[in-house]
């Protein structure tokens, strides 16, 4: 393998701001499946459900207007997150980043592509969309191998009139794609589109993504520190020339008896029916929370995370009969203990009040087909955790597998 506004009596004795909700005995690690959301997040999703629950969109009554007003202002921070401007780009709210995934690439113009291309180490959402793709399309699927540094191997006839899709940063370990700029530039000048999956970056590694010069970014704002929700930024050019074959309410301007007329806005080509108005809402509170915590902690929420990522790694290797995979800068720790199934590991964990995820991490075909792996344990960090998480940590699995 590859190597909102801040609360600020919200912090806990154990140094979490933002999470005082959490009990002290807590000790989550899975927050590349999902992050725990901060308070902000949670009193504006309540707060929408109790004084407002009104439609986006669709209505002009007061609270109406303050839902419109507030979705607005999420799509505009989306924007000033990833340095981009609506000028050229617009921002679709969806079910998740899979969902999202799904919905371009159904939509694609059927014309103008002669592959698809992807990765090895691709997610499940961008690794099977893109053999339905092929398969819907009749195209080649072509699938890029990567470095040892996690750069693609790629000639540029492998990305001529392509539709490419790839992730900014790996599921499974996460590395960042090194030179993604470079790869979209030299995409571009050969004719192709580019999607990027930025489930894991949006949260760990935003700086990739920011000012990129991609056709459509997707990412999970669960994965974030919002709510259940995904987001596609895309540029209007790329939306505008959807062939929408998924069409519903909230799209339209015009309905005659065999005919309709789709809307101007651009964002309104991946947004059928109603929509997640309170979750959006409070991913925009999401937003000002990382924003404020920046400010107000001194650091980045992301430079929290690798710190705690590099401490835990660190501990990691002085424990034996444990092997540790993956960069390690990654944001991500696979590992695999020795004669101890990884799903047992898990809840032997879970038993002792610490919660890692095992398994594949829906990268199937690279862990299992590829590299020939037994299921692995992961252990993702997040705004959320501290030292003391850990070290506790560290001491738990240490004891557990120094009897081996």
């Amino acid at each position: 393998m590859r190597r909102l506004r801040r609360t600020p009596a919200r912090e806990d004795a154990a140094g979490r701001p933002g999470f005082a909700y959490l009990p002290a005995d807590t000790v989550y690690l899975d927050a590349a499946c999902q992050s725990m959301r901060p308070v902000p997040v949670i009193e504006a999703l309540d707060e929408y459900f109790r004084t407002r629950n009104a439609c986006g969109g669709r209505a002009s009554y007061e609270s109406a207007r303050q839902v419109d007003a507030g979705v607005a202002d999420t799509r505009a921070a989306v924007l000033r997150a990833l340095g981009l401007t609506s000028r050229t780009h617009a921002v679709s709210f969806t079910l998740n980043t899979t969902y999202g995934l799904n919905l371009l690439l159904a939509q694609m113009p059927a014309s103008g592509f002669r592959r698809v291309v992807t990765t090895v180490t691709e997610h499940n959402a961008v690794f099977l969309s893109t053999i339905a793709f092929a398969r819907a399309r009749g195209v080649d699927r072509v699938v890029l191998e990567r470095d040892a540094l996690g750069a693609l191997m790629y000639r540029d006839a492998d990305l001529a009139d392509a539709l490419v899709v790839v992730s900014a940063q790996n599921n499974v370990d996460g590395a960042v794609t090194a030179d993604l700029a470079g790869l979209v530039a030299d995409a571009h000048r050969l004719g192709g589109t580019v999607i990027v999956d930025a489930a894991q970056a949006m949260a760990h590694a935003p700086e990739v993504l920011r000012s990129l010069d991609a056709d459509a970014i997707c990412f999970s704002a669960h994965k974030a520190y919002g709510p259940s929700l995904g987001v596609v930024v895309a540029t209007r050019a790329l939306l505008m020339s959807l062939e929408v074959g998924f069409v519903g309410g909230g799209q339209v301007a015009e309905v005659t008896a065999d005919d309709f007329v789709l809307l101007d806005e651009p964002h309104t080509r991946l947004e059928p029916g109603l929509q997640a108005w309170g979750e959006i809402l409070a991913f925009g509170a999401a937003l000002r929370w990382r924003e404020a915590y920046a400010r107000t902690e001194g650091e980045p929420v992301e430079q929290r995370e690798r710190r705690l990522t590099r401490s835990l790694r660190e501990g990691l290797g002085e424990i034996p009969n444990l092997t540790v995979f993956g960069d390690p800068d990654g944001a991500l720790v696979p590992l695999l203990a020795h004669r101890v199934d990884s799903n047992r590991l898990a809840v032997f964990l879970s038993k002792a009040g610490i919660s890692a995820r095992s398994g594949y991490f829906c990268a199937h075909y690279w862990l299992r087909e590829r590299e020939r792996v037994e299921p692995l344990l992961r252990f993702s960090l997040g705004a959320h955790n501290t030292e003391e998480d850990v070290a506790r940590c560290l001491d738990v699995l240490g004891r557990m597998l120094r009897g081996l």
